[in-house]
């Protein structure tokens, strides 16, 4: 991805993906926001969604390409899939796919250099499984249409045998030699490695992880519940996370 002289500069895009209530606008724009802070150079920044409303105007738009999934089956990820089609509205270039939920608090620019032909988190809590977490991944569009056409044609098959959908696409790539993994201090983990053990958890406040550049917030709480000093589960206490204010805004 290293340009020459005589070669020019790859297109490098921002993807991430809203759909439902979940998540409102204000996510993808302190997502864009952040981005603009730690990623030098020129971008494009989309966001594949069912609702653009409220949005701001520097993220491009887009409906998110349909799977063709029979309703009303569990939510497991299954839309992020959509990103592999061969034609992405025309879209080419370098994809680095971050979650809406993520708090940005390092320079971005080596994920578009770190070698390897597709990135993505290494599982926290198994590390010894080939799963990725798909809060952060990386790779040339076009380049893995088999993903979702496999995906399609044999969906039944894989809904049984994988929890998610970052277990069959860690899977599907490793199986073809494709799958590497980010340094382990790039993405950590707000809920592993974030929150002091007990019971220092009680006077000691959440941080930011050595090292880390994207901060995944998964399971329990996300920036703002981080940010009140929320966990949704019980006798799980955490001190507010007062740093995600310095990070996560607009």
């Amino acid at each position: 991805m290293n340009s020459t002289p005589n070669t020019p500069a790859r297109e490098r895009h921002i993807i991430c993906m809203k759909w439902g209530t979940k998540y409102g606008p204000e996510y993808v724009n302190r997502l864009y926001a952040m981005v603009r802070r730690n990623l030098q150079g020129d971008f494009r920044f989309v966001c594949l969604t069912d609702d653009s409303q409220g949005i701001r105007a520097e993220v491009q738009c887009l409906p998110i390409p349909s799977l063709d999934l029979p309703k009303g089956l569990p939510e497991r990820g299954w839309n992020k899939l959509a990103t592999f089609t061969q034609d992405l509205y025309g879209l080419r270039g370098t994809a680095l796919f971050l979650d809406v939920d993520v708090v940005i608090t390092g320079p971005l620019d080596d994920f578009f250099t770190q070698p390897g032909e597709f990135l993505i988190i290494h599982d926290y809590k198994r590390p010894w499984r080939i799963t990725g977490n798909s809060s952060v991944y990386r790779w040339e569009l076009g380049a893995h249409p088999d993903v979702l056409e496999y995906f399609r044609s044999h969906f039944e098959e894989i809904r049984h045998k994988f929890r998610n959908e970052q277990a069959y696409l860690s899977d599907f790539l490793h199986r073809q030699g494709k799958l590497q993994y980010w340094p382990a201090e790039w993405c950590p983990s707000f809920k592993y490695h974030g929150i002091p053990p007990w019971p220092t958890n009680y006077w000691k406040a959440p941080f930011v992880p050595p090292g880390a550049r994207v901060v995944i917030f998964h399971g329990e709480c996300n920036p703002p519940d981080a940010l009140a000093g929320r966990r949704n589960r019980r006798f799980r206490f955490i001190k507010p996370a007062t740093w995600v204010a310095d990070y996560w805004h607009e």
